[in-house]
């Protein structure tokens, strides 16, 4: 019976893993972590939720293994280079490290695995490896002898309240033309989505899903933080000259205008698979509370999206 109920969650002591890790034990299923220190305040806080933590890391795959040993299933994210220089990730290592896992979840007869990509992926060569590397670890997991589903998150409404937007001095900036549509996901919903999917294996094996909770313009988004933050908040696209001068986010605008990074989820057919997902609205006035206010205080610093 354990076995039947215990999947091994990876990254969940970050955003998506740990969301993940909540719906997971909220739903009766039991959780495995894989944690470089279980010592941490994040991973003691995961172990006083009911969270067993196995120590490892994604270098040694002995350690995988020990933690993999007679569970269910596995929910697969990997650290990437585009979250930045503190994570040390290159992309072939994010790729070696996907494909690894994988392919240990094959060796230990995982029943159901699940693996996180993101928008931008498998929709052709994006020219930012930590797209593109999704895309080779996507093909590798469809290519091998286990159930599996693959989720792509559209971009994190967390990522939102990231330093550098101008929240402190009544503006903000992002990617979209005041026209422009885009879609956003609570980290939270990932892991309603994640478990529904463990949940119910057969309705979900073999599929990709797009998903998303909400979708936005540019001037949608002006209208949605002026009501949050109870103030006029003037929203403007990233100036050309920060795109021009930032590679990184001028290719990011670049997708975002080509669709691959403005989300394609259908957001109706998501709702009535998995229920009642958070829209922006919702989440500033809710989870996302916390840090807009805290944006609205700080002083900026530089744009960091990565």
């Amino acid at each position: 019976m354990t076995v039947e109920k215990t999947v091994l969650v990876f990254g969940a002591t970050g955003q998506q893993g740990g969301a993940v890790a909540r719906a997971l034990r909220s739903t009766g299923w039991r959780v495995r972590a894989l944690v470089r220190e279980p010592a941490s305040e994040k991973a003691k806080a995961l172990e006083a939720t009911g969270v067993e933590l196995y120590r490892g890391d994604f270098t040694n795959a002995a350690s995988i293994e020990t933690a993999m040993s007679g569970v269910y299933g596995v929910f697969s994210v990997q650290p990437s280079s585009g979250q930045g220089a503190a994570y040390g990730v290159t992309d072939e290592e994010e790729v070696r490290y996907g494909k690894t896992i994988a392919d240990i979840a094959v060796k230990h007869g995982i029943r159901h695995f699940v693996y996180t990509s993101a928008a931008a992926a498998g929709k052709g060569a994006t020219g930012l490896g930590h797209f593109d590397s999704k895309t080779e670890i996507e093909e590798h997991i469809r290519g091998l002898p286990i159930r599996s589903t693959i989720v792509r998150p559209a971009a994190f409404m967390e990522m939102l309240m990231l330093p550098g937007m101008g929240l402190d001095q009544g503006t903000f900036s992002f990617f979209m033309r005041p026209d422009q549509s885009m879609q956003f996901i609570a980290a939270d919903d990932i892991g309603k989505i994640v478990a529904s999917t463990f949940a119910d294996p057969e309705r979900f094996a073999g599929q990709t899903i797009e998903i998303a909770g909400d979708e936005v313009t540019g001037s949608g988004m002006q209208e949605t933080l002026s009501r949050a933050a109870g103030r006029a908040i003037a929203y403007s696209r990233f100036p050309d000259s920060l795109l021009e001068q930032d590679a990184f986010l001028g290719r990011l605008a670049e997708l975002v205008d080509d669709g691959r990074c403005a989300g394609a989820a259908d957001i109706g057919a998501l709702r009535r698979n998995f229920g009642a997902l958070t829209t922006l609205d919702a989440w500033l006035s809710g989870p996302g509370k916390p840090l807009l206010d805290a944006a609205l205080q700080a002083q900026d610093a530089p744009v960091a999206l990565r």
